[in-house]
């Protein structure tokens, strides 16, 4: 049974109000397209939940669609820190569940796994089990040692974005994949959006890229270009300036607002977001050359061609 979807009506079917959402991505692959389309539908008082985070989050905290963060880092990577989370934290408008990067991806892979817990040997001290993170001590069965509790974490939703998926929606993706994996695998609900979408037989030539398997996938979504402005390994690269920018514009919430309008609520789907940035930055970062529809292919595996 085909997958296949619109983005709209992926997250329309799929993602309610006070949703709690994991966003896959590690740098590598960030679902851009499907938290703007959150923003377009107005989604509220949403829990996002990621290991280290960057400006999406941000972007979705600015657009008020957030009611609470789990997270291990919150900032914009290689830039500064998050301006509307900030903000929105000041404010007490924002809840606030800081655990680490590692113990939030021990939370996530507890819930793939289905156990209530994972033990460990961190956060037994320090600032971090007080301050926020609900780690708890035991005491192993078997050597006596004092060990902490990491809980399960199972979002209801998880939007990631790969390099390709099949219509039945076998999602592959390779590169740095971060908790991608496990956030997806411990979420009820999969929305994958993909740069292409392959024959089922591209897909069987290379089972080792697949990362969430069609039985677990709810919606497949083409959105070439749906990571901008972070990179897709093998299809276009990391948009640096457009991080330095988008520092810029959300020190202030009325640039913000207007960045939001420009590039996200006022764009009909992701194809105008694209034509929304600056003259010369597709070309610069390689998208222009990827989405285009004549752009060529490996014959044998499907995957793309760098341009000589």
């Amino acid at each position: 049974m085909s997958k296949l979807l619109s983005l709209g009506d992926a997250i329309q079917r799929y993602v309610p109000d006070g949703a709690l959402i994991f966003i896959g991505g590690f740098g590598h692959c960030v679902p851009f397209a499907a938290g703007h389309e959150l923003i377009r539908q107005g989604r509220k008082g949403l829990t996002l939940c990621r290991t280290g985070t960057d400006i999406l989050f941000d972007q979705l905290i600015g657009a008020g669609c957030v009611a609470k963060v789990i997270f291990g880092y919150l900032g914009n990577p290689g830039v500064g820190i998050s301006h509307s989370f900030r903000r929105a934290v000041d404010t007490g408008s924002l809840g606030v569940e800081e655990w680490t990067n590692f113990t939030l991806l021990l939370r996530l892979h507890a819930g793939r796994i289905g156990v209530p817990f994972l033990p460990s040997r961190v956060l037994l001290a320090g600032d971090v089990p007080q301050a926020s993170a609900d780690a708890r001590k035991i005491t192993c069965p078997f050597t006596g040692e004092s060990l902490s509790a990491i809980p399960a974490l199972l979002p209801e939703v998880a939007l990631i974005h790969a390099q390709r998926a099949d219509e039945d929606g076998n999602v592959q993706m390779w590169g740095i994949d971060g908790d991608t994996r496990e956030g997806a695998l411990a979420s009820r609900v999969v929305i994958a959006t993909v740069e292409e979408i392959v024959p089922r037989e591209v897909i069987r030539a290379a089972p080792e890229r697949t990362i969430v398997p069609a039985h677990r996938t709810a919606a497949v979504c083409h959105v070439p270009g749906g990571a901008h402005p972070s990179y897709v390994q093998g299809y276009y690269t990391r948009d640096d300036e457009h991080f330095v920018l988008y520092d810029r514009v959300s020190r202030n919430p009325n640039e913000l607002s207007a960045y939001l309008d420009r590039h996200v609520r006022n764009v009909a789907d992701r194809e105008a977001y694209l034509n929304s940035l600056e003259p010369g930055v597709l070309e610069r970062i390689g998208i222009a050359r990827r989405v285009h529809p004549t752009a060529r292919k490996d014959a044998r595996s499907g995957d793309p061609v760098e341009a000589r």
